[in-house]
């Protein structure tokens, strides 16, 4: 993959994502702590999605009269880091079933396995696309599409969570002295639960009007969610070994056939040829 290993792509997707929420953080801290428009009264703690992102200012006029400016100075960044976060996110569940698909990483052993794979898949891509959308409809001018997006993007990793931990569970079965795949496992279990509860915990906040406490979760939320897209950083690790492995495997074939291995530009062995013998004439 242009001389880069796959677990890299999902350690870019969770820098990105966190690079983000401390950068919001950052800039609300750096701007006083305001309490904006979208805020409820006595809540001192803004949301993530669409709370954060419109930066109220008063300005004195000629006439001496305020007015309120809402500018979408965040929501730019807001759109295209998550967009980033959530394609990147996505290519590595493509290139983790590619890998299995070419035996790079331990190969589905079952329909079943795979049907899990695709799965989680799709419903990775329905999460991100849902996050995208709840970055253009915020929830000052599309609170219901904005809540609805939101419930997309949530459901949807956990479904994808769900389809890997079953397809990983499976594998286990198979691979019993693979550490990694029993790791991973349980990482995106607890991702799973723990999301679950958390996401629980901010709905009922919400509803009993604790505004504090609901802005605090769905940072926690976020900060969950970083940490998964980091943890499949462990799913490729395999597929590194593999390659060496095969390429040492290749070497040491390359000379018992009797020709001399040399290194490629790219770290592989190519056998030369053996020396031809030169031949009799009778």
């Amino acid at each position: 993959m242009l001389g880069l290993s796959y677990w890299v792509v999902p350690i870019f997707s969770s820098v990105v994502w966190t690079s983000m929420l401390v950068a919001m953080l950052v800039y609300w801290a750096a701007t006083g702590k305001p309490h904006y428009s979208t805020m409820s009264e006595g809540q001192n703690i803004p949301y993530i999605s669409g709370r954060l992102l419109w930066l109220h200012v008063h300005i004195q006029t000629q006439a001496n009269n305020d007015q309120d400016i809402g500018a979408d100075v965040l929501k730019p960044m807001f759109i295209a880091m998550s967009a980033v976060t959530v394609v990147t996110f996505d290519f590595a569940f493509l290139f983790e079933r590619w890998l299995r698909h070419t035996n790079k990483l331990h190969p589905n052993t079952s329909n079943w396995q795979k049907f899990y794979s695709v799965c989680a898949t799709v419903a990775a891509i329905v999460g991100a696309a849902g996050l995208i959308l709840l970055t253009i409809f915020d929830c000052k001018h599309h609170n219901t599409l904005h809540n609805i997006f939101l419930c997309v993007f949530i459901g949807g990793y956990i479904i994808s969570a769900i389809f890997i931990c079953w397809e990983y569970q499976r594998l286990g079965v198979h691979y019993r002295d693979d550490s990694i795949l029993r790791i991973s496992f349980w990482i995106k279990l607890f991702f799973i639960i723990a999301e679950v509860c958390l996401v629980i915990a901010f709905g009922v906040c919400s509803k009993t009007h604790k505004w504090n406490v609901a802005a605090v979760l769905e940072w926690i939320v976020s900060y969950v969610y970083c940490l998964y897209v980091a943890s499949f950083f462990i799913d490729f690790l395999p597929a590194k070994r593999t390659r060496h492995h095969q390429s040492k495997e290749t070497e040491m074939q390359m000379l018992e056939e009797g020709g001399q291995p040399t290194m490629q530009a790219n770290g592989t062995a190519r056998l030369q040829d053996p020396t031809p013998l030169p031949s009799r004439n009778f």
